[in-house]
């Protein structure tokens, strides 16, 4: 069994979001503020901890909804009955999705819909809604016509009465107080037949008809084990708690929280699967004698070294005849031995020979990745432990019946590893962590029992290792209307190039080799070669205030790749300047045959661009002369209403020529394009071969004699060592970008503003 995916309605900025699970690892990443946190906290306040959703956890945008509802009661007569229907749909809900095994029927009795179900899907929705419709009601209204009351006789007071803030102004300041009060989750059972594809990114959750009930018990207690690593790991609820929030063993005295130092989860380890004190058997019964032993021999100490003072206290009258006489006993735990500071320590090798005593260094002396490394793996293999009621943990089961009362499915939410591991390390732990959780002999290829594990992060690294298929980008798109809340849409990449693609292949690799964050960014920046990356940052930072303090990620591709993005780029919905060059070619006669050439670029001589971003992804224009007459508004495509594409590329320029005329050059690439807008800055600048061959070529050519000039040096010039020259100038301010890529950083700048400020509008509004 497994969990096929999940929708979440009405919570946070998750007003309608649907989010496919992968069978091993789904890991969720997007930009800052996408939602990602939302889900995490949807799944653990739906499945962990249902008492800690507050009013505020609502979409924002219902909440003007929710006070007109209490407009409408508040007028409603007396024999208006609330429906429950209006209130439920502006509050929070999750359809859990499960795929079941025709073999796991025994598992899933309550969530069957009808009796021809044999097996598939099976749905479950959690929702928020008041325990009593009539009692919230009726209270509601009485706390508003009592705050009607006061507000009338407070008009007629003094000053500081009639400034009085009354107790409620509305349903959702009433929601605020009585929330948690009044307010449960009830499960539903939901009908395969009637699932929705999202559309347009929006899930379609099925209708509740009125005739279908409440489950009476809650059906996830002994479905699923739910565990989780927050971000904030000593300040969080932990595992070893079921989806309710219960204490797995009955002798806990309450949900076990996760320890932030080692020794303190071995010591939590121990009690729950080690300790000997727990239903001892024969393994246990030397522990248990040297503990005895140990106690006995130290009580004697005690005696012995307390004897004189005991003395001197009965020498004063005490104890009396009727008194107790003060005994000395003591109480061995082995887990005493793992409360003090060094009780886990890292062994270092001996300074010199191999029979000199190891050095010792306590837990905090070792690095904190390391550390947190540790501790993290140590969650893991403890809540798989717990999972499978390793050792002692099975105390109140008879061996044949642990796999039976066993929930068949393992859920653990991991949030943001990130912010405890270096980078390095996230690569190990992403890799490894699935396979810790089915290291057990009775997990490993058992279908019977499954694990699903869900990270949320922020951390290239961490994406960057993990397969295409496990990613779940949570895309941020700006409201629908006016009053509306921006919204998320989570793609699911798995699927972003079709099945067995050779295009799929090729970005993985380049990304997991650039380690780029495409996932994390407000925008991408696509450039052609080495001198653009390297130049481009150094443009924004001088020319570009604004742009230079957004999240904008620049990725190198060659002209020849740069389209395989494509795919991703628009399942990504990811707004994207591509920086690319003409490229130019002619058809030349050589040995009477006739082949495509690189020549300069001119207008009438029927030359062709080479570069497949223009001609196979847009404009899809391959002659010269249309793309160098095509105007700056053609060269941008709206895959969807929410983002846009703009390509950049060279445009033809005025330079100076001999007898102090101009004439028209068409650059066809960066490095000739930046040369000509920079030509003043080369009279001082100073370095390799390259950059001294074009300060000569400056000083000695001009307008097209010169363009021809630099068109041969650039065929064998060192691109990535003239830009690094070009990046030591005394006055980097004085360095210009080329026009077409001016004009390019322009249209990112404003369109990235006009987003933000589409949705500043509407929230507004």
């Amino acid at each position: 069994m497994k969990i096929k995916f999940v929708e979440i309605q009405n919570f946070r900025r998750l007003r309608s979001t649907h989010i496919d699970f992968d069978d091993e690892t789904t890991i969720f990443v997007g930009a800052n503020n996408s939602g990602k946190t939302s889900a995490m906290v949807a799944l653990r306040f739906f499945l962990l901890d249902t008492k800690k959703l507050t009013f505020r956890d609502i979409t924002l945008s219902n909440w003007s909804k929710l006070d007109q509802l209490g407009t409408v009661w508040e007028k409603a007569n007396e024999d208006y009955e609330p429906v429950l229907e209006e209130l439920v749909s502006l509050m929070p809900m999750m359809d859990l999705w499960f795929d079941v095994a025709d073999n796991e029927l025994h598992h899933v009795v309550d969530l069957i819909p009808t009796l021809e179900w044999k097996g598939g899907s099976l749905g479950l929705r959690l929702r928020y809604e008041p325990k009593e419709l009539s009692r919230f009601y009726q209270e509601f209204v009485s706390a508003r016509i009592a705050a009607n009351e006061m507000a009338m006789v407070a008009s007629k007071g003094s000053d500081e009465e009639k400034s009085l803030k009354l107790w409620p102004k509305s349903m959702l300041h009433f929601m605020e107080r009585r929330f948690s009060e009044l307010f449960k989750v009830r499960a539903y059972v939901l009908n395969p037949e009637n699932i929705e594809l999202p559309k347009d990114g929006e899930a379609k959750p099925q209708v509740l008809t009125e005739l279908q009930a409440a489950l009476d018990s809650d059906p996830l207690v002994n479905l699923i084990r739910i565990d989780e690593i927050s971000a904030q790991r000593e300040l969080s609820d932990a595992g070893g708690i079921d989806p309710r929030g219960k204490s797995d063993y009955p002798d806990s005295p309450e949900p076990r929280r996760i320890k932030r130092k080692l020794s303190e989860q071995l010591r939590s380890y121990y009690n729950r699967h080690l300790s000997p004190d727990k239903a001892p058997d024969e393994s246990d019964l030397g522990a248990l004698s040297a503990i005895q032993k140990a106690e006995t021999t130290f009580d004697e100490k005690l005696e012995a070294g307390f004897k004189d003072a005991i003395d001197e206290l009965q020498s004063l009258g005490y104890p009396g005849l009727a008194d107790p006489r003060l005994k000395i006993k003591t109480q061995l735990q082995a887990t005493d031995g793992l409360r003090h500071r060094a009780a886990v320590q890292y062994e270092l090798a001996a300074s010199s020979g191999a029979e000199e005593t190891p050095l010792m260094l306590p837990e905090d002396y070792s690095g904190l990745g390391y550390q947190n490394l540790i501790s993290i793996v140590f969650m893991l293999m403890s809540f798989r432990d717990d999972w499978m009621r390793v050792g002692k943990a099975a105390v109140s089961l008879e061996p044949e019946d642990i796999l039976e009362k066993t929930p068949p499915l393992h859920l653990v939410l991991v949030e943001e590893p990130e912010a405890h591991l270096h980078a390095q390390v996230q690569q190990v732990f992403i890799k490894k962590a699935y396979a810790l959780l089915r290291k057990h002999k009775h997990l490993g290829e058992n279908k019977a029992l499954s694990t699903q594990l869900v990270v949320s992060t922020h951390s290239s690294h961490l994406a960057h290792e993990a397969d295409f298929k496990c990613l779940r980008y949570f895309r941020r798109r700006p409201a629908n209307a006016p009053a509306e809340t921006p919204v998320t849409t989570v793609a699911n990449l798995s699927d972003a190039f079709g099945e067995g693609d050779d295009t799929q292949r090729f970005v993985s690799r380049y990304l997991k080799a650039t380690h780029c964050d495409l996932f994390f960014a407000d925008a991408a920046i696509l450039v052609e070669g080495q001198a653009e990356r390297i130049l481009v940052p150094h443009f924004i930072r001088y020319h570009y205030d604004r742009l230079s303090r957004r999240y904008v990620t620049l990725l190198e591709i060659g002209g020849s790749h740069a389209h395989k993005f494509r795919p991703l780029i628009e399942k990504l919905g990811l707004i994207t300047l591509i920086l690319a060059d003409l490229d130019s070619v002619a058809e030349k006669e050589v040995n009477e045959k006739k082949r495509w050439h690189s020549v300069r670029p001119a207008i009438g001589e029927k030359q062709k661009s080479r570069n497949p971003v223009l001609t196979s992804w847009h404009p899809k224009k391959d002659l010269i002369d249309d793309l160098v007459n095509l105007s700056t508004e053609f060269r941008t495509v709206h895959p969807d209403p929410h983002f846009s594409i703009h390509v950049a590329y060279q445009q033809s320029i005025s330079q100076a020529a001999k007898a102090g005329q101009e004439e028209t050059i068409i650059p066809r690439t960066f490095e000739d394009a930046f040369i000509f807008a920079n030509q003043r800055v080369f009279e001082d600048l100073e370095g390799t071969r390259t950059t001294e061959k074009i300060k000569a070529l400056i000083q000695e050519y001009e307008g097209e004699e010169l363009a021809d000039e630099i068109f041969s040096l650039l065929k064998t010039a060192e691109k990535a060592a003239f830009a690094l020259d070009v990046l030591m100038h005394d006055k980097p301010s004085e360095i210009t970008p080329p026009q077409y890529i001016a004009n390019g950083l322009k249209w990112l700048d404003e369109e990235l503003v006009r987003r933000g400020s589409e949705t500043v509008n509407n929230l507004a509004k």
